[in-house]
């Protein structure tokens, strides 16, 4: 699997620490900032139209929505909601696209007027003074409900996610307890201890289980607040006596051509950064017995992240060092690597 330089999409003016895809919609929306700090690094949330213009994917910025002094470190996206982690709060917010045709007199020719930008492709008017039609986009972001999420002594929630209906948000953070909210409301439904420190991750799957992973080495199954089981990766993988490894991300996935199956999928990173690091690794469980169907290296750059395509089809993976691969779900086979000109992919979305 050979490294390809990817080509830029858009570059934004902070720290992008979690992106979001909305295929429907064709929006790429990319937060992220500089936090409290006066470092004149602004907070923000960007939302990005998607098109594909003679073959090639192009972004332009539709709408940027200003977060203050709240830098957002994770996203989870249900329609038109997005979950916002903002230090140890949970913003929702709610967007709205309009698009408005509306008629104008082409100026004079030689005029050095212009009106509202024509959507792309649009034909130009053939004579002076014909009417032209053209869409205006009509962008709006409105903050809704607000809640903390996380309450240790340097509280920060970091992940975030709705359930399959998107009736209720899943919230973990430094503190290792797990909260459920309702959606809008952010009225707290379920709190319990999940690990003892940090809660690196969580997939919440449609059955209602919730998978967790944390810093004190553990993958676990819950169904509600009961502990179903524990995941056990090494014992058919691969086996380091001096090396503990810890769960770096979790992720659930449909089985391309059977509606009903499940998988799920997690990245196996080493605990500590050692002088020659060893390699990590990604593993595919059965979503219904959590039992390990295959694991496999993924190379020696610590992930970062992990993104599970609608279809189920593909896996993305991001690197601390800036590099993206994509991964054959059924097969965990490598198929592309990507070089990134940042220094660390903290957001990713197939």
């Amino acid at each position: 699997m050979g490294r390809r330089r990817g080509s830029e999409l858009y570059r934004a003016p902070f720290p992008l620490y979690a992106l979001q895809v909305d295929p429907s919609a064709g929006l790429l929306i990319a937060a992220g900032g500089g936090g409290a700090a006066k470092t004149g690094i602004k907070n923000g949330v960007h939302f990005l139209q998607l098109e594909q213009i003679n073959g090639r994917l192009s972004a332009s910025l539709l709408h940027s929505h200003d977060t203050e002094t709240r830098a957002t470190m994770n996203l989870a996206l249900a329609g038109n909601i997005l979950a916002a982690g903002q230090d140890a709060h949970c913003q929702l917010l709610r967007f709205q696209i309009r698009q408005q045709k509306s008629k104008n007199k082409a100026g004079k020719a030689g005029s050095k007027e212009q009106g509202p930008r024509q959507r792309k492709g649009a034909a130009p008017a053939e004579k002076s003074g014909a009417e032209t039609h053209q869409e205006e986009i009509e962008f709006s972001v409105e903050n809704l409900q607000a809640v903390q999420t996380d309450f240790s002594t340097d509280p920060l929630q970091k992940v975030v996610c709705f359930n399959n209906d998107s009736t209720l948000l899943a919230t973990g953070g430094t503190d290792g307890y797990v909260r459920v909210w309702k959606v809008p409301t952010l009225e707290k439904v379920l709190e319990f201890k999940a690990h003892e420190g940090e809660i690196e991750d969580l997939a919440l799957g449609p059955d209602g289980k919730l998978v967790t992973v944390g810093w004190d080495l553990k993958a676990s199954v819950w169904q509600k607040d009961q502990l179903v089981t524990q995941l056990h990766w090494q014992e058919n993988g691969p086996t380091f006596s001096n090396t503990p490894y810890r769960y770096q991300a979790c992720r659930f996935g449909q089985v391309p051509d059977q509606p009903a199956g499940l998988r799920l999928f997690t990245v196996q990173i080493p605990h500590k950064r050692l002088r020659q690091p060893p390699p990590c690794y990604l593993t595919a469980w059965d979503g219904s017995t959590f039992l390990p169907l295959r694991t496999k290296s993924c190379g020696h750059e610590v992930i970062s992240c992990l993104s599970v395509s609608e279809s189920g089809t593909f896996l993305g993976l991001g690197t601390v060092t800036g590099s993206v691969a994509i991964y054959i779900a059924f097969s965990l086979q490598g198929v592309f690597l990507y070089g990134c000109c940042c220094c660390c992919v903290s957001g990713l979305s197939l």
